[in-house]
Order: C-alpha cells, then structure tokens, then sequence
C-alpha cells in the first residue's frame, strides 16, 4: 500500500498513516515532502511497532514501514 502526502502539512501525513496503520497493514510505503512530515510519521509509526526505513528522493523522502 502506498500513501502520498507530498504536499500536505503536519498532522495530515500523520492522520493519513494513521488511517492506514490502524488496519494492521504488513507494509506500507509513505511519501513525504518536507522534514516535519518525515519526523512526525517516522516517530508515530515506530510508536505503533512498525520498523521505518527513511531513503531520499528527488521530490523528499520515501518511508518503508514494515510491521514488526
């Protein structure tokens, strides 16, 4: 599964994940464009027990998360 939250700002990355998350998904791929929104979700997903793997791109960052 895959979310792009390239353009929105904190907490819509955050709420968006979170939708997603709470249905227990084995993986999920999220896409950021700023700092605060890679922070935010990178820290609320390791909350929920899922492993985050952060790799920049060209347009932000890539976050990998992967149920523990």
């Amino acid at each position: 599964m895959e979310i792009d939250a390239r353009g929105l700002s904190c907490p819509q990355p955050v709420i968006e994940t979170r939708k997603v998350l709470f249905e227990s998904v084995p993986s999920v791929l999220v896409l950021v464009d700023n700092i605060a929104a890679k922070e935010n979700v990178s820290r609320f997903a390791t909350a929920m027990k899922y492993d985050v793997s952060v790799t920049e791109t060209s347009y932000g960052w890539k976050l990998d998360l992967q149920k523990q």
